[in-house]
């Protein structure tokens, strides 16, 4: 068996066991459950397989990049070290710079369809999310694994975005999860003299927006999206009883998450 080969029967047999057995030749939905059961490697290549030549959609590049960004995470080993200088870590890091570039490539993409999609259509709610969705995950680079304090004009631009959506639509769970990530945000990572530049910041009303869209009858992958982020919200406040019940959930959903069955196993230990 030749290297392609293998490498799409390899692929083929990771999308059968996150979609239960039903492998085809794959789709963005596909590309979600691999990414939800921690294969970000795979979501990422799922994704990128799935466009045309030289074009992609901004569905495809929010979905890329939040799998590149965790892939890099992971690489990273940063779980428990998001506030310190990274710049050791990225120094080590031998695959980061490729992935730092391919998700640059399509962070720029997606902002710049999206932002041409606007200039047409204002109150296109697709557009202004995936927007606002590309923006945090720039934002989460710079400050989750550069250590770096900037992304600000990316801030304000995600925050007026998902303020549109929510605005037309109170009951996008996925704009939800965004506007609690921002309240968060800036309650955690800015100086409490100048939240207010950003819009305000409250960590409990973060927490109480995840807990409320993780609670919401919706499609599966926001769903998903709510229940993986009020999971990450609740062990950066170290509520871990509460972060405990919600990840037990998600293994229901996602038993081939590896990540989540090795923190809870590692939490009973305790």
């Amino acid at each position: 068996m030749n290297i392609a080969v293998a490498v799409a029967v390899g692929l083929s047999l990771a999308i059968a066991v996150a979609t239960g057995g039903q492998a085809g030749t794959g789709t963005l939905a596909d590309a979600h459950r691999l990414f939800y059961n921690a294969r970000f490697e795979e979501s990422a290549g799922l994704a990128l397989s799935l466009r045309a030549p030289e074009s992609h959609d901004i569905a495809n590049d929010e979905l890329r990049t939040t799998a590149l960004l965790f892939q890099m995470r992971r690489l990273l080993d940063l779980p428990d070290n998001r506030d310190g200088d990274q710049s050791a870590a990225w120094k080590a890091c031998t695959k980061c710079p490729a992935l730092l570039a391919s998700f640059t490539a399509d962070i720029q993409h997606g902002q710049v369809a999206a932002r041409a999609i606007l200039k047409t259509n204002p109150r296109d709610e697709n557009a202004l999310f995936y927007l606002g969705k590309l923006d945090l995950n720039y934002v989460w680079l710079q400050l989750g694994l550069l250590g770096r304090r900037t992304g600000w004009d990316e801030y304000r631009e995600a925050r007026q975005s998902i303020d549109a959506v929510l605005k037309a639509n109170p009951k996008h769970v996925r704009a939800s999860v965004a506007n609690a990530w921002m309240d968060y945000i800036v309650a955690t990572r800015t100086p409490w003299g100048t939240r207010w530049m950003f819009g305000g910041g409250n960590r409990k009303k973060a927490l109480a927006t995840l807990r409320q869209a993780a609670a919401a009858d919706t499609d599966w992958v926001s769903h998903a999206e709510a229940e993986f982020a009020l999971w990450d919200m609740l062990q950066r406040e170290k509520n871990t009883a509460e972060a405990m019940k919600v990840a037990q959930r998600i293994a229901k959903s996602f038993p081939e998450n590896s990540d989540v069955a090795a923190w809870v196993a590692g939490r009973r230990a305790k």
